[in-house]
């Protein structure tokens, strides 16, 4: 399965496919095209249905326990024999804690749902170390994370079992750090994607927003490892564009939301239907980092200038819960965590793996032979 990495994989010396070639054959996919781990969101059938045509399905495993983790696999594995990928969050520094700031966020979110208890920005993140554990117990082909490089000894770990780590990354500058630190390949990720920004300092994630068509050029210039683009991707367009940039792969998440594997709310996937670019919006105001949603009713009163600013993550997650679950009980999108990338507009109601199948097709036809 494993390939030897030529010089500069991701160099403009090497045609578009050949660098998915190569990609496909290192990491043991038919297809470059990777379901990206969106936590919550990505149920076992559906990464097993991405998987089985030929690309590589993914746990965004931010909320999920150590045994959740070992379900998720098991569920997996008894419907594909395809690759996957376990994706974390490095973990924040603790947040301070404004307990007068918190009082006034939890009056502006009883105003769109239920009333929320003082305790509620107490809550506490899964045990990080013990997710990691189980991520090695559970041997995936690949490791991935996002805000930030994981630690030496778990490096160490998971490349002592041979599982590859990819590492997201929004500027040239975290790039190189997660190279250095041991990642075998970089998911750019540009500021059209759905769901929360990547940024290792949470406080930079606003500044440091650059499209993905200006982040692909400078890495492939700059990064002798693999680059999977994502952010924006939801056709074949994309995906050929991509490649022709540099990458080597492409990581998809939008663009599944609306496929019946995916089990997606039906209000917020009957909201991405010929959703707008311009109707989608980075906003803090559900989990206190950074990430592109609807631009829902809620998400547009937060972002007024006399709302109250959200808390840092962990506790605006926590403030929000109520709501947030409130919302998806009642199929209420306007209050409903509904991230969504500028690229929804392209999201179909179509099986998993057709979409792989067809998006792959689509972009090969569009690529120079050779």
């Amino acid at each position: 399965m494993e390939a030897p990495a030529p010089p500069a994989v991701s160099s403009l010396n090497r045609s578009a496919r050949e660098r998915a070639d190569w990609f496909c054959r290192r990491f043991g996919l038919r297809v470059p095209i990777l379901q990206a781990p969106m936590a919550g969101a990505c149920p076992a059938r559906l990464a097993s249905a991405v998987a089985n045509a030929g690309g590589m399905g993914g746990l965004g495993a931010l909320t999920t326990s150590p045994d959740g983790i070992v379900d998720w696999v098991r569920e997996f594995r008894g419907q594909s024999n395809g690759g996957f990928q376990i994706n974390l969050w490095i973990p924040d520094p603790p947040p301070v804690r404004d307990r007068g700031h918190e009082r006034e966020l939890r009056e502006f979110l009883g105003k769109w749902g239920p009333p929320v208890p003082a305790e509620a920005g107490d809550a506490a993140l899964l045990d990080f170390a013990a997710q990691c554990e189980a991520l090695l117990a559970a041997g995936p082909h690949v490791v991935s994370s996002i805000m930030g490089v994981f630690p030496p000894t778990f490096v160490a770990g998971i490349k002592a079992r041979g599982i590859a780590w990819f590492a997201c990354a929004t500027t040239l500058a975290e790039a190189r750090a997660a190279v250095a630190a041991g990642a075998d390949a970089i998911v750019a990720q540009g500021s059209e994607a759905g769901g929360h920004r990547g940024a290792f300092d949470a406080a930079a994630a606003e500044r440091q927003s650059v499209g993905l068509f200006a982040l692909l050029p400078r890495f492939a210039d700059k990064l002798s490892v693999p680059i999977i683009a994502t952010g924006g991707i939801g056709d074949a367009r994309g995906i050929a564009a991509a490649l022709t940039l540099g990458a080597s792969a492409v990581q998809i998440g939008t663009a599944f939301l609306r496929c019946p594997e995916a089990g997606t709310n039906p209000a917020w996937a009957d909201a991405l239907d010929e959703l707008e670019p311009e109707a989608t919006m980075p906003t803090r105001a559900f989990s206190g980092r950074l990430g592109r949603a609807i631009a829902t009713d809620y998400v547009r009163a937060a972002a007024v200038p006399d709302a109250p600013k959200p808390a840092p993550y962990p506790v605006q997650r926590g403030l929000t819960a109520a709501m947030r679950d409130a919302a998806a009980r009642s199929r209420d999108v306007h209050r409903m965590q509904a991230w969504a990338g500028q690229a929804a507009a392209l999201a179909r109601a179509e099986p998993a793996g057709e979409l792989v199948l067809r998006l792959w097709q689509e972009a090969e036809a569009l690529l120079p032979a050779g």
